[in-house]
């Protein structure tokens, strides 16, 4: 979750504050992009991750990246990444579903209970790392409400940002946006400075998933992707060769297989 956003209303587009929290967003990301460069060259992908993944006011972000828009895309949170980049930063990130007081916990979709790949309980954060790292990529920052990064400081070798604190699952103690930029500024420098040492976070292959849905008749119907195994009423499991491809079923699963 970026900073200055406090309500659900913040986050939709049909939401009466949305258009603030699209601003909010675009300075955030600009703030990273600004702290990047003038640690040396460099050449940003900024992808859209949030919702239907056209938040961002593009026309308005630093004129120096290049922006992936749009919700239908393989890799989704992750797209345009490769084993070329040096870095991946992720902003404005939440806790895992089923936290207790985190700020819209979730995991991918309100149908997601909880999601495990290998041994480790995932949310986004990790589920995203965990791709970043099979393509050899460290996650070098990650910003969120302060569940958020609680969670993930357990299992990813990151630099973290709070950028409010959670109080309730629909309520949090802000922080100024102004001084979220100056941190996450600060922390870019910092992590870049140090790039050198940054260390990926990854699972072994073959790597295996279990998801729990919150209905019963959603495993079943998955049960006709080849590989995908009812656990029971509510959980499914595979296993996939690589991370890439545990990275595309998941997301099938939760996405675009519907009831």
């Amino acid at each position: 979750m970026i900073g200055g956003n406090g309500t659900s209303d913040m986050t939709s587009a049909s939401g009466k504050d949305y258009a603030t929290g699209r601003r909010l967003m675009t300075d955030e990301v600009n703030a990273v992009v600004e702290a990047i460069f003038a640690s040396g060259d460099a050449e940003v992908l900024v992808n859209d991750s949030h919702g239907d993944m056209q938040n961002l006011l593009h026309t308005e972000l630093d004129p120096r990246v290049e922006y992936i828009q749009g919700a239908v895309k393989p890799f989704g949170m992750m797209e345009g990444l490769d084993s070329t980049f040096d870095a991946a930063i992720f902003l404005g990130y939440h806790a895992r579903a089923g936290t207790a007081r985190g700020f819209l916990a979730h995991t991918g979709s309100g149908i997601v209970k909880g999601l495990w790949i290998g041994d480790v309980e995932a949310g986004e954060g990790e589920m995203n790392a965990a791709y970043a790292g099979s393509l050899g990529v460290p996650v070098i920052l990650a910003s969120g409400d302060s569940a958020f990064t609680a969670q993930f400081a357990q299992n990813v070798p990151a630099r973290t940002v709070v950028t409010k604190v959670a109080t309730t699952p629909l309520s949090a103690r802000l922080r100024h946006p102004e001084r979220v930029r100056s941190d996450l500024a600060d922390a870019t420098r910092e992590a870049l400075a140090s790039l050198g040492t940054a260390r990926v976070w990854s699972t072994p292959a073959p790597v295996r998933v279990r998801i729990r849905f919150a209905d019963v008749t959603r495993p079943q119907i998955m049960e006709a992707v080849p590989g995908v195994r009812q656990v029971d009423g509510y959980t499914v499991e595979f296993t996939a060769g690589s991370m890439g491809d545990a990275y595309r079923l998941i997301r099938l699963l939760y996405r675009f297989v519907t009831v």
